[in-house]
């Protein structure tokens, strides 16, 4: 970007190309071929960025009513069985008195995902509408989503971590139920989304439209 002139020029506009894997320059080519360095095929753009982001994301939307709803874990001891969902779990660490662990797992099990779905959501939208609102803004917060995936399996850590240890002492008996499938598959689908989002896209329609 040019500060005084307000223009948008990127790579492409001059003849280069930008590896989305290692991000490498390489100057364009008829045929695109391979990165020197990580060896990843070269495309001007992800091939069918927008339609591969929007199968991720409509997916996750759809399981990510399951993961909340049903249970993520059932403990049976001394002959009674209980299951917990991500919400209930929540709310009996609050009443345990465990609220900074209780706000630790609603963090990251319930607005982190939110939150990176609303914003690759608005991300996809502001590209295919070719929108040249604040594209650097916009860059931030792919990025933001980018970063926050690693944070969206503590829930699944949690019972992992219980199951194993429970079961080696034998207190009782704690077994990972289908809604931490269905939100693992969420976590998995929103990691896919953001990969298959090409931010590059951002900026040709900051450029397109600063001609």
């Amino acid at each position: 970007m040019n500060d005084q002139t307000n223009t948008w020029i990127t790579a492409a506009a001059v003849g280069l190309i930008n590896c989305h894997s290692c991000g490498l320059l390489h100057k364009a080519t008829p045929v695109h071929g391979y990165c020197h360095r990580c060896g990843a095929s070269l495309h001007l753009r992800k091939p069918d960025s927008l339609s591969r982001t929007w199968a991720y994301l409509l997916a996750a939307y759809i399981l990510y009513i399951p993961a909340n709803v049903l249970p993520i874990m059932t403990t049976t001891s001394l002959g009674s069985v209980q299951s917990n969902t991500i919400l209930s779990g929540v709310n009996y660490l609050l009443v345990s008195g465990s609220w900074l662990v209780a706000l630790i797992i609603f963090i990251a099990s319930i607005f982190v995902p939110v939150l990176k779905l609303i914003i690759l959501s608005y991300l996809a939208i502001s590209v295919q509408v070719r929108s040249s609102w604040h594209p650097r803004e916009r860059a931030r917060l792919y990025r933001l989503a980018e970063i926050m995936g690693r944070w969206s399996m503590v829930d699944i850590y949690v019972v992992t971590l219980m199951v194993a240890l429970v079961k080696i002492q034998g207190l009782a008996d704690i077994d990972a139920d289908i809604g931490a499938v269905a939100f693992g598959a969420v976590v998995v689908l929103t990691m896919l989304a953001a990969m298959s989002f090409d931010p590059r896209l951002i900026w040709d329609n900051a450029e397109k439209n600063n001609e």
